[in-house]
């Protein structure tokens, strides 16, 4: 059996800034340093921040006044921003710039008396930040279905945006039903989805015809990971989500000869070499490392640790 590494995988841009957001601030400010919500969605990340002396909150109620405090690479609305500084919080937001970019489309669309659609999933956490920040009606769905049974102000003044770990090919399907029943809607491209979604999801395609089976590295409230899952499932490939070695189990490998591996945008590649050995222990001969796009982008720091 070999292993076929999908290439890019892991860590993007966003990620790697918000994780070294909460290093530099632990750095700075010394323990505790507070995250609202998980900071991104992975387990072991979040385990060893905890370790370095970061404590995950639900609510800013459970912050002390003047902690060090910092908004997770999600976003988050402008209540919780406003509660924030009300408390005096020392706040740095680590939300992630592709994140921002999607709030001020939404906000810009909102000002020009444009009833705004988000297109994503209901109660995930960028979806909560997103809706929070815009003024006016807001609607939410994901689904053509959705799509159908909506009901609007005035189908003239719609716009929409997206959640940037949706599925590529669902983002499409919605928009083009939103356009064909609202001709008038306005909205960015679908290649307005983040870069490293897409580049992950593409990856992941180029696999698909040479495998019989495939695992994609995040853990299970990972959006963009589940996305990577959806995709192989979709193409007729027995595909699992592992967040841990010991999740894989034999039957998933036998009578298998060519095993893809991936892994969502929030995952480590340490955690991807620890299935990579666990694969190994149950047959993988060669591993391979597929072509793929080169991800050069950098986000700059916040001010506040510059």
């Amino acid at each position: 059996m070999d292993a076929h590494l999908a290439n890019p995988r892991g860590f993007c841009a966003g990620v790697d800034r918000a994780i070294e957001i909460v290093k530099r601030a632990l750095e700075r400010y010394g323990a505790p340093v507070y995250v609202l919500h998980e900071i991104v969605h992975n387990k072991h990340v979040l385990e060893d921040l905890e370790s370095r002396g970061t404590v995950f909150v639900q609510s800013l109620a459970e912050i002390p006044s003047d902690g060090v405090t910092i908004f997770s690479a999600h976003g988050v609305s402008d209540a919780i921003v406003r509660e924030g500084r009300e408390r005096g919080l020392r706040i740095i937001d680590a939300t992630c710039p592709l994140v921002t970019k999607v709030h001020n489309q939404a906000i810009h669309y909102a000002n020009n008396g444009r009833e705004v659609i988000l297109i994503g999933h209901s109660g995930h956490p960028e979806m909560e930040g997103t809706q929070g920040r815009i003024p006016g009606k807001v609607h939410i769905l994901s689904t053509v279905e959705e799509v159908e049974a909506l009901e609007v102000a005035d189908p003239a003044k719609l716009a929409y945006v997206t959640q940037t770990t949706l599925s590529v090919d669902d983002t499409r399907d919605a928009i083009e039903a939103l356009t064909q029943r609202f001709p008038a809607i306005q909205g960015p491209d679908v290649t307005d989805i983040c870069y490293a979604t897409q580049n992950r999801q593409n990856a992941v395609k180029g696999l698909l015809p040479n495998v019989q089976l495939l695992l994609v590295v995040g853990s299970a409230n990972s959006s963009n990971s589940n996305r990577l899952r959806e995709l192989g499932e979709r193409h007729g490939v027995p595909s699992y989500l592992v967040d841990h070695p010991d999740q894989i189990q034999e039957g998933w490998v036998e009578d298998v000869t060519e095993v893809g591996v991936t892994a969502g945008a929030s995952a480590p590649e340490s955690l991807v070499k620890l299935i990579l050995n666990r694969l190994t222990e149950m047959g993988v001969g060669e591993c391979h490392e597929m072509p793929g796009k080169l991800e050069t982008v950098v986000f700059q720091m916040p001010a506040e640790l510059n």
